[in-house]
């Protein structure tokens, strides 16, 4: 049995969600609210299956399993149909590293825990926190497009969805929620939009999600 617990807006666990349609496996999802209640992650129940408070986290059978890229590779390891990473091993790598550029490297400057300490801790204001957030996505996706335009074909490697698309739409979607710009990122908007055309995709999105603005 595949338990997810999830929150609508997390990038990280709208990751997972995708995964989940590609090959078409019907997991529990379970709600963990970040706001409510304080933020139900902190919550002494889920605490004890991820000590880190944070989503997505996955249970299959004996197997309690957190963060999105280790879930994802689980699951493209036990379930192999739709296979989300290439055989070849260089192809692979390439993958994984754009993966992580953007899982890594542009989605923890813009993660809700982040910008509640720059709001509550740090008392910046709702303009600085959102110039915060613009500057380090247009910094990453600067980065990201260039990388793109020598590996992208429909998908960000070639003509088959992988982790990295699975990792680059989640983030789009923050940066549009964000009004960032898109214009100087042609390849980003190219493979975004291909995505967007595949269900799986679309229904994982945040707004398709039961608990979404609960």
């Amino acid at each position: 049995m595949l338990t997810l617990y999830t929150y609508w807006r997390s990038s990280a666990a709208y990751r997972v969600r995708i995964a989940l349609a590609l090959k078409g496996l019907d997991a529990t999802q379970i709600p963990v609210h970040l706001l409510k209640d304080g933020g139900q992650q902190r919550a002494e129940p889920y605490k004890a299956l991820n000590p880190a408070q944070l989503v997505p986290t996955l249970q299959h059978d004996a197997l309690t399993l957190n963060q999105s890229l280790a879930i994802i590779e689980y699951l493209d390891a036990v379930y192999p149909q739709q296979p989300l990473l290439p055989k070849d091993p260089a192809t692979a790598a390439v993958v994984r590293a754009l993966a992580l550029d953007i899982a890594c490297d542009i989605h923890p400057l813009n993660n809700l825990r982040v910008l509640q300490y720059l709001t509550s801790t740090l008392g910046v204001s709702e303009q600085q926190k959102t110039d915060w957030i613009q500057h380090w996505l247009r910094q990453g996706f600067a980065a990201l497009e260039q990388r793109l335009a020598l590996t992208a074909g429909q998908y960000c490697v070639g003509d088959q969805v992988t982790l990295a698309d699975l990792c680059l739409v989640p983030q789009v979607y923050n940066a549009l929620r964000f009004a960032v710009d898109l214009t100087p990122y042609p390849q980003i908007q190219k493979v975004y939009q291909h995505c967007l055309l595949l269900p799986a995709f679309s229904n994982a999105a945040p707004e398709q999600q039961p608990d979404a603005q609960n």
